[in-house]
């Protein structure tokens, strides 16, 4: 009398669909993911029953195919990501090839000559022989907020808002920040959200979602692991300190995320192989991880003067030396973990900053191969055209949307 699991999973993302196509975009009007939108209600629109056949796994892959044409004008879109999570949950349920209309198979690389073949049946861990070793490289947020690209550059960033800062084949990841004070221009990480896209035989698609104040101990179903079939311990989510500290591996992408609360506010850190980094199919689009703050947006690295009353710095502030002395108690070596330290102290006089910045420092410590890449040491100026990105357009996250990708992604479409 009803439709069935599979038909009721259909409606469901035709619903969804239909929804997108009355939602407003982020990101630059080139981007043509309603065109694939129409065109896949269109195709999918005269089915009866029809789910389990060849037709409805082929309509997946040409609306999966579209999505890869748009993945260049599109990256800020919220609409783009839900539509692209959305289908690959469904060609999951379904055992839909991956192979569809000029596209190609993709599996994870372990070298950049690697990519025509694939590990042994089975293997989820990342290198698989172990005859590469990959290079690890180390991106992190926190504080005011600071971050630390995978090029070791430190920059300090004035970013309101919802901003990516990872977007490859893999794993999408984005951060909120909000304001610290009202009229204040400090800002610090409020909310992340994780999305480790579905590779099929080692993990299954899995989202994960901090907020100030929740931090959960598992994916947003509920779950605690994301593998697939006999490599169920290839995505896991660990608890390393109630409410404090989790840590999410990937061991099939050879990768490791630290979320921590410190404070009122959160911190992030990934360690993933380069060549993991570099699995997406156009080197543009926004990834603060990738390319930094856009120029417009990064914030001097000239320490603030504190604010003064009419006798002096205000009651319940630092001074430079102060603040200077507070940072030395827990950060020894004065490199950019201790000037973002100090910057923070000076700029909002709230000390939790300066346990973000030694738990940034000992994550770097603890995770990365490479120890003399620690410490990151750097003159504090202000960035010139030559070493700036172009300013590029942040989108914004309204909850609708971010609830639109848990639907997505949490196996309820």
């Amino acid at each position: 009398m009803g439709m069935g699991r599979g038909g009721e999973r259909a409606a469901l993302v035709r619903l969804l669909l239909g929804t997108m196509l009355c939602l407003p975009t982020v990101s630059s009007s080139k981007c043509s993911i309603l065109r694939c939108n129409s065109e896949f209600l269109g195709a999918t629109s005269g089915l009866q029953g029809a789910e389990e056949s060849g037709q409805f796994c082929t309509a997946l892959q040409t609306f999966a195919h579209c999505t890869r044409l748009t993945s260049r004008t599109c990256r800020g879109n919220l609409v783009y990501h839900s539509a692209v999570h959305g289908v690959e949950d469904l060609m999951s349920q379904h055992n839909c090839s991956r192979v569809g209309v000029g596209d190609t198979p993709r599996i994870p690389p372990t070298s950049q000559d690697s990519q025509n073949r694939s590990d042994p049946p089975g293997t989820c861990q990342f290198g698989g022989s172990q005859a590469h070793v990959p290079r690890l490289l180390h991106c992190s947020l926190f504080g005011d907020p600071h971050i630390r690209t995978f090029g070791d550059d430190l920059q300090t960033c004035s970013v309101r808002g919802a901003w990516p800062l990872i977007d490859n084949n893999y794993l999408f990841v984005q951060v909120t920040n909000v304001a610290v004070a009202e009229g204040s221009s400090a800002t610090a990480p409020s909310q992340f959200t994780v999305i480790f896209k579905s590779f099929p035989g080692c993990a299954v698609e899995k989202v994960y979602q901090a907020q100030s104040d929740n931090l959960p101990a598992a994916f947003v179903d509920g779950s605690r692991t994301g593998g697939e079939g006999p490599g169920t311990s290839s995505l896991q989510v660990w608890e390393r300190v109630r409410g404090q500290h989790v840590e999410i591996l990937a061991t099939y992408i050879g990768t490791t995320i630290v979320v921590r609360q410190v404070g009122r506010y959160l911190m992030f850190a990934v360690f993933m192989p380069e060549d993991i980094m570099n699995s997406f199919e156009e080197r543009q689009g926004l990834q603060l991880c990738l390319r930094g703050c856009p120029a417009d947006q990064r914030m001097d690295w000239v320490v603030p003067e504190p604010p003064r009353g009419q006798d002096g710095p205000a009651p319940g502030t630092f001074t430079q030396q102060t603040a200077g002395a507070k940072c030395k108690e827990k950060l020894a070596v004065e490199d950019l973990y201790f000037k973002s330290c100090l910057f923070d102290l000076l700029s909002t006089g709230d000390t939790n900053f300066t346990q973000a910045a030694l738990y940034a420092l000992e994550d770097a410590r603890r995770l990365l191969v490479n120890k003399e890449s620690v410490h990151v040491y750097e003159q504090f100026q202000r960035p010139t055209p030559a070493n700036t990105a172009p300013p590029l357009l942040a989108p914004t996250l309204p909850l609708t949307h971010l609830f639109l990708i848990c639907l997505c992604c949490c196996g309820y479409l």
